[in-house]
């Protein structure tokens, strides 16, 4: 079933890669496609920034509930 699910996602995706995209042409031509790139790499930077933050806040609670269960 999953060989199939991927065969249909792999003919899908060829499909989409093969048709010309006229905004993605127009912002190239335009220079615009950097604008994009940019806001795209800057939503993915405070993603990540998130996901160090969380882990970190993790890792301090995690230290002190061990630390809790060692002291009593």
């Amino acid at each position: 079933m999953l060989k199939y699910i991927l065969g249909i996602l792999m003919l899908i995706g060829t499909q989409f890669a093969s048709a010309q995209v006229e905004m993605a042409d127009d912002f190239r031509g335009e220079g615009k496609i950097y604008v994009v790139i940019a806001i795209i790499l800057i939503i993915l930077a405070g993603f990540f920034f998130l996901l160090f933050k969380l882990d970190n806040r993790s890792k301090r609670l995690e230290n002190d509930i061990s630390q809790r269960r060692k002291d009593n």
